[in-house]
């Protein structure tokens, strides 16, 4: 992702998301955010999109293998879950005494 300026995402490490689209959908089951990938816009989200990696034996990993992990998933494929209204949910971005605060769309409380 070439920009001039870099982009802003709801969406932060940590936060409960859930997956809108893909094999993973599943609209009722939050699951949390390992890591924003913020120049390519994508997210790497816990148990979504597992592949596998075979490795050769190496000198820090002697058995080799097959590993399974997860692999990155574009930000729009996934939506804040709003915890009070059990429900993803759209985010506003509104100041309050000088910061900024994500807000929940659905339910109206503060996304900490």
């Amino acid at each position: 992702m070439k920009t001039r300026f870099k982009p802003k995402y709801n969406i932060k490490k940590g936060d409960n998301v859930v997956v809108i689209t893909g094999e993973d959908k599943d609209l009722s089951k939050p699951r949390i955010v390992k890591q924003v990938l913020v120049e390519e816009g994508k997210v790497i989200v816990e148990g979504v999109n597992i592949i596998s990696r075979h490795t050769k034996p190496s000198a820090q990993n002697t058995s080799g293998g097959i590993i399974k992990k997860e692999a990155p998933i574009h930000i729009s494929n996934v939506m804040l879950w709003d915890a009070k209204a059990k429900a993803p949910s759209k985010v506003k971005r509104v100041k309050e005494n000088g910061k900024t605060q994500r807000v929940s769309k659905k339910s109206g409380e503060v996304i900490k």
